[in-house]
């Protein structure tokens, strides 16, 4: 989890918001593209999502 937000504050720019609604509109997209679409050395180049999918026991 350090890791994660580690990469929030390099990756994202560290903007003062007007409020909780205006942060949150922000902050979605890449929190999206974080756990979707950004690849991840440490769980063998799998987005977060793929991981989690591959990580579940069969139904």
């Amino acid at each position: 989890m350090e890791s994660c937000f580690g990469t929030f504050k390099n990756e994202l720019e560290m903007t003062e918001y007007e409020n909780h609604r205006a942060a949150l509109a922000a902050i979605r997209p890449y929190v999206a593209y974080y756990n979707l679409e950004r690849k991840h050395s440490a769980i063998g180049y799998l987005t977060p999502a793929q991981f989690e999918t591959l990580s579940r026991p069969p139904k």
